[in-house]
């Protein structure tokens, strides 16, 4: 039971991140001083002293992996977030000693071993918790290393639950049961019973090895509930209530605080976030300079042959919709032939469109039409990953047919998304990429577009039209 071995577990979990960051070390010295990769370098301080530093390192890091949470329990958390809290951990910890070596003065320590000692033990800790979390999920599909739940509340929210810890093994929960005053006892709920009324609930806690007790009554149940955590708490356990409005909400919730009053946001957007909107930011000015200085030959070529091909101009301008409903000039090279404005934005792209030019199927088919809007991205009106952004025509339309459609310009519309790397994008179904979009609004994170960066180039050439 993880509850009963929790203090084993972490103290294990120490040491084995205690022996990777010493490996990370040792590695780094070995190949700032033993090895030609980067460079002979020759040493004024010995391998001991180096070595003799881990006294001071080891207690650092594992002090920074504590405050960041990385001892916590990790079971119902996605693994995206423990990476970037150990990215964060690595950092604050290799700043910290670039500071102190700076404020006590010792110059002889390798400014270069120190960035391979961080570069490593970042990405040796990330892959040993990988490793671990996926051997976790193992033994628990296996029936291991299970807690054990109790339901109080068997109704339409208690079966939904319920489905949600069957279709999600790997986390290792089972339910032994429910408790309700509505169902008869025996009562099946998916692959559980009721187990007896509420007012059984001090007894089968008292009898039963029980981690967690879950409630999903409804609120208008309140003096219940208040019973049952009063019970629950003389029991020494602790109670968890999934509210029965949940049912309603469209997205994950969270809890937000106007002075002393919580409310309940039901839409989380991680790039509301002013911290991780400036790491997005950034990264999106890095990756547009540099996309416009590799590509600039390109550029160059293709707007030369766009202008001697056809008649017309180079950039071709449509709006677009974008963050927060703003509307936008977005910018492609012209890959068809001057039309009438009015009729253009009623249409869209198809496989044989006798509109594009001779050198429009090639820029398309390829993707170079859309370089141009590395510029749209210094500006701001883009990002490099997101919802791709649609004519207002179109948004207008989709808006009323497709459920949630208008969730997309909760953030900056991208060159490229997840619905694009995963296929959809053209003349393909909307709901299923309003889906992909959603699912990337509220789950942003910079490794998540790190993926996606990679997986565009892997599909670069799978265009639509």
């Amino acid at each position: 039971m993880i509850r009963e071995n929790q203090r084993f577990f972490n103290a294990i979990l120490i040491i084995v991140d205690m022996a990777v960051i010493g490996f990370s070390l040792i590695l780094a010295w070995y190949l700032r001083f033993e090895t030609d990769i980067l460079g002979a370098g020759y040493g004024i301080w010995s391998f001991k002293q180096y070595m003799i530093s881990l006294l001071l390192i080891l207690p650092l890091y594992i002090f920074l992996y504590y405050s960041f949470g990385l001892y916590d329990p990790q079971r119902t958390k996605n693994f995206d977030s423990e990476a970037l809290q150990i990215i964060k951990g690595n950092v604050l910890g290799f700043l910290v000693i670039l500071t102190s070596l700076y404020l006590i003065n010792i110059i002889n320590y390798s400014r270069y071993l120190l960035i391979i000692f961080a570069i490593l033990s970042c990405g040796f800790c990330i892959g040993e918790r990988y490793v671990l979390r996926s051997f976790l999920r193992y033994i628990r599909c296996k029936g291991f290393n299970i807690k054990y739940i109790l339901v109080v509340g068997a109704g339409e929210l208690g079966e939904k639950f319920a489905v949600k810890i069957k279709e999600s093994k790997y986390i290792g929960y089972e339910i032994i049961g429910f408790l309700d005053d509505k169902f008869e006892k025996g009562h099946k709920v998916q692959d559980s019973t009721v187990i007896g009324n509420i007012n059984d609930v001090e007894k089968i806690v008292k009898n039963n090895e029980i981690d967690r007790v879950i409630i999903t009554l409804s609120a208008r149940h309140h003096k219940i509930i208040e019973s049952i955590v009063d019970t629950l708490e003389r029991c020494g356990v602790k109670a968890e209530i999934i509210p029965d409005y949940f049912i309603y909400c469209p997205a994950k919730p969270y809890f937000d605080m106007i002075d002393d009053i919580p409310v309940i946001n039901i839409r989380y957007v991680p790039l509301e976030k002013y911290s991780n909107k400036t790491v997005k930011r950034i990264f999106d000015i890095f990756v547009a300079i540099s996309g416009i200085i590799v590509t600039s030959p390109i550029l160059i070529i293709t707007a030369i042959l766009i202008k001697i091909s056809s008649s017309g101009p180079v950039i071709y301008k449509q709006e677009r919709v974008g963050h927060n409903k703003k509307l936008f000039a977005m910018y492609k090279f012209r890959s068809m032939k001057v039309q009438d404005e009015k009729d253009e934005k009623y249409q869209w792209s198809t496989d044989k469109d006798p509109r594009k030019t001779r050198i429009g199927s090639f820029i398309r088919k390829t993707n170079i039409d859309e370089l141009p809007q590395f510029f749209n991205i210094l500006k701001g009106d883009m990002s490099l990953i997101g919802p791709r952004p649609e004519r207002p025509y179109f948004v207008e339309k989709f808006r009323d047919e497709i459920p949630k459609y208008m969730i997309k310009h909760y953030v900056r519309p991208g060159m490229t998304g997840w619905a694009q790397v995963n296929g959809w994008r053209g003349d393909t179904s909307i709901a299923e990429r309003i889906k992909h979009d959603i699912y990337y609004v509220e789950n942003w994170s910079f490794l998540l577009d790190v993926k996606i960066f990679f997986m565009t180039f892997l599909n670069w050439f799978d265009n639509a039209y």
